[in-house]
């Protein structure tokens, strides 16, 4: 998301409730049995795996949200999501996620993304494997242990253009840009790879980015 101040017009602020709780859910604190009772088929697939390494410098600054499974808690998001991630010097990740509503306002949410304890770490600037859990729980808060869930990138290729954003179960899913728009070369090459993966494709939704450059 973008480093934009909250202090811009009709931008508010992250610590509204509604932004609260839209953090949580990202967070992955909806259950699998949660999931399940959406009413929404699991298609069978294979283990979803996370990419072995990941390079933690190039992957930090904005990137655009094209396409996404919609999810409850980006109901209001109509257009021009983006999350920026800037590293801090404690090891964990700044997360800044904002889009803009129907009203033509600015919702944004700050969290902390930080490697999984005893499943990844951080070594040589590489993340391994590329599975991180986030929060946007309160700071007071996320020593709890309570309100962190899995952001696993499963493919970001060598170009470092786009990459691919999920969890476990596939139930959530996010392509993200270094640019508001995918190339028809990328969009094949990123519908290809999701099929590969295991994904919903008829989940799949295009996301506008449509602010001025």
């Amino acid at each position: 998301m973008s480093s934009t101040s909250a202090a811009q017009p009709g931008l508010r602020s992250a610590a509204r409730i509604g932004a609260t709780w839209a953090g949580l859910v990202l967070c992955g604190v909806l259950s699998p049995s949660a999931a399940q009772a959406s009413g929404r088929p699991v298609a069978e697939a294979p283990p979803l795996q996370a990419l072995p390494a990941l390079a933690v410098a190039p992957y930090m600054g904005r990137w655009y949200q094209v396409a996404y499974y919609p999810n409850f808690f980006q109901r209001q998001c109509v257009s021009d999501t983006t999350a920026t991630y800037r590293e801090l010097g404690d090891g964990t990740v700044e997360v800044l996620n904002r889009c803009r509503t129907a009203a033509g306002s600015f919702d944004q949410v700050i969290g902390q993304a930080r490697p999984v304890a005893g499943a990844s770490a951080i070594a040589g600037g590489q993340l391994q494997p590329a599975r991180l859990e986030v929060s946007f729980l309160p700071r007071w808060l996320r020593w709890t242990g309570v309100g962190w869930g899995a952001y696993w990138v499963v493919d970001r290729p060598d170009h470092g253009r786009y990459a691919i954003v999920s969890e476990g179960r596939r139930e959530y899913l996010w392509v993200l840009s270094r640019t508001p728009e995918l190339s028809a070369e990328d969009r094949q090459a990123v519908r290809a790879r999701l099929q590969a993966l295991g994904f919903d494709l008829e989940r799949l939704k295009d996301h506008p980015q449509e602010l001025p450059r």
